[in-house]
């Protein structure tokens, strides 16, 4: 059996892991439902960790920052189902069911959901689809999207809010953003618009208040965070790259380096 299998067919997801494995997307551009069916998820969130076990449904809503770690049962395979629900299909839906204007949702953008009989159901009926040599149809893939959607909404009609409210995220404070989530490896363009700003005026203003530009103040804060991992908490450099925002060892050995004139592991 291959360690790692992936199947997607247009907004439907499969995933199964054998071996822990971290999830390599740290912004989720559009809303997701996540159907856990084995082992366990470790979310990481606004400084929090939640350890999610299958079997489980949840939401996610759009531009939530977040690291996951994927973890297997003893002896089996961590085994999951996502369904993503894009900006365009959820507009075409309301239009469609005349949904009129919701309010802005406040809500928490990670939610747990009751697994009733009418959601498992539907993602037992939806497993067989990715064994299939044939690949979904479009028209079979928005059938199934609209299925759940109408399924969530039924089963919480509170849920309208947080799946109609296409506002994009309004202007906050920078700095406070900033210091909170420095350790998402995201692009500016993406920090940007989770601040309510355009790219250049993400640039401009955070120059304005850091002195510098993003790309080297993320870096500085990134390794100044790193050596206090290792130094004064004892971890190991490579427990510590993915965690500050790294992609890889090697680099971050090599800006290590420079930037303290040592290499991470020998301090």
């Amino acid at each position: 059996m291959k360690e790692t299998c992936i199947a997607q067919v247009n907004n439907l997801l499969y995933s199964c892991y054998q071996q822990t494995t971290r999830g390599y997307e740290q912004f989720t551009p559009e809303h997701t439902l996540g159907y856990f069916i084995s082992g366990e998820t470790h979310v990481y969130s606004n400084g929090d960790t939640v350890i999610v076990k299958a079997p489980m449904v949840g939401l996610v809503r759009r531009h939530t920052l977040l690291k996951t770690v994927k973890v297997p049962p003893p002896g089996g395979e961590f085994r999951s189902v996502n369904i993503f629900f894009d900006q365009a299909f959820l507009r075409r839906y309301s239009v469609e069911n005349k949904i009129g204007p919701v309010e802005r949702y406040t809500g928490e953008p990670m939610r747990e959901l009751p697994f009733d009989p009418f959601l498992k159901g539907y993602f037992d009926s939806l497993l067989p689809d990715f064994n299939f040599p044939a690949p979904l149809s479009d028209t079979m893939s928005d059938i199934k999207t609209r299925e759940a959607l109408e399924l969530l909404l039924r089963h919480d009609p509170t849920l309208k809010d947080f799946f109609f409210d296409f506002s994009e995220p309004y202007k906050i404070d920078l700095e406070a953003f900033m210091n909170q989530n420095y350790m998402y490896n995201i692009p500016s363009a993406q920090f940007a618009r989770l601040t309510g700003r355009s790219l250049a005026g993400f640039k401009r203003d955070f120059q304005k208040l850091f002195g510098q530009p993003p790309t080297q103040w993320l870096l500085k804060k990134r390794l100044t965070e790193a050596y206090y991992q290792i130094r004064e908490k004892g971890q190991k450099p490579v427990d510590v790259y993915l965690n500050v925002g790294f992609e890889n060892l090697s680099h971050f050995s090599y800006s290590f380096k420079k930037e303290f004139g040592v290499a991470p592991s020998m301090l």
